[in-house]
């Protein structure tokens, strides 16, 4: 399974170095269930990606900004 994954950025709002190693921190982290978050099953699983499919079929892909080097 593949994730598409977008960044923007307003100019002027720049991360600060902190927040930059904040990012890096929390993806190197496991991932950590609760009752509040539990893993789900594969049941749960495959009823997720075919309601996700179902909502995705009539959904326009967002529109990007053009890099103007392009």
């Amino acid at each position: 399974m593949s994730k598409t994954i977008y960044y923007s950025s307003n100019e002027g709002n720049e991360l600060t170095e902190e927040q930059k190693a904040m990012i890096q921190k929390a993806a190197k982290s496991p991932i950590t269930f609760d009752e509040d978050c539990q893993e789900l099953s594969p049941t749960m699983i495959k009823a997720f990606r075919c309601a996700v499919s179902k909502r995705n079929r009539h959904r326009t892909p967002p529109i990007m900004p053009q890099d103007e080097g392009l």
